[in-house]
């Protein structure tokens, strides 16, 4: 409907980029659902935005177990009866992080655990919002991606990211780029876009003090997707509003 305001819903939204994004998007007057692994974790974040001025509802979403996602999309449902973005921010790193590099010592359970969370639930949450999301207007799913998923750049020996070698993360962000690629190519035909956004190199837990950039700087480039209109980008791979190479 004209005019009516947009309902969002951010993954691994407790803290961080996740928390900062919802913030954002709040203050676009965007209605947030704030998911985060625990309903205790998600509802301190959305108290926090509430005492902001931004509309905000908090659900509990391990996005590794199923009847978390269903009761999710339930609660979406029950709620708004669909949902205009959806933001893939949850994610993990690798054992020692991702500055530390390996790539014949990644075990097999590192490589499972990570590409578990940051590949294969962010597919499954999708598959599960997606009938939620076709009832929008313009449905807007951004994966939050990284740099360091880049084979055009790993492979550039000269590249700022050649030596961060961290197999098992820079893997499932390479793949969950495909990922984006083939749910846009699938979905040309509706008003969904879908994309990867790379936030940059950002003080989170993830991206340690020594990161360049500001939470709030992070959260910059999926919002802008988030919020994209008709002639926005589709199927890319953007920072700060340029494409980047896959």
């Amino acid at each position: 409907m004209p005019g009516e305001r947009k309902v969002a819903l951010i993954t691994g939204a407790n803290r961080g980029i996740g928390l900062e994004t919802a913030r954002q998007l709040g203050q676009q007057n965007v209605i947030v659902i704030v998911a985060a692994r625990t309903f205790d974790a998600a509802q301190q974040a959305a108290q926090t935005l509430t005492s902001e001025n931004i509309e905000a509802y908090p659900v509990a979403l391990d996005v590794n177990k199923e009847e978390d996602r269903k009761a999710a999309a339930k609660f979406v449902a029950d709620k708004f009866g669909h949902l205009d973005i959806l933001v893939n921010n949850a994610g993990v790193g690798g054992e020692g992080g991702i500055l530390h590099p390996h790539t014949i010592a990644t075990t097999d359970a590192e490589f499972e655990n990570v590409f578990r969370t940051n590949v294969l639930s962010v597919i499954s949450v999708t598959r599960e919002l997606l009938p939620l999301l076709k009832k929008s207007a313009a449905g807007r799913v951004v994966n939050v991606s990284s740099i360091l998923g880049s084979l055009t750049l790993q492979a550039m020996p000269n590249s700022p990211i050649a030596p961060m070698k961290a197999f098992a993360y820079n893997a499932s962000k390479t793949a969950l780029n495909q990922f984006t690629v083939h749910l846009a190519a699938e979905l040309k035909d509706t008003k969904i876009k879908v994309n990867s956004a790379h936030p940059g190199w950002v003080k989170t837990d993830l991206g340690t003090l020594h990161a360049q950039l500001e939470i709030a700087d992070g959260a910059k480039t999926s919002v802008e997707l988030a919020l994209t209109g008709e002639d926005g980008p589709n199927g890319k791979f953007i920072h700060d509003g340029k494409e980047l190479p896959w």
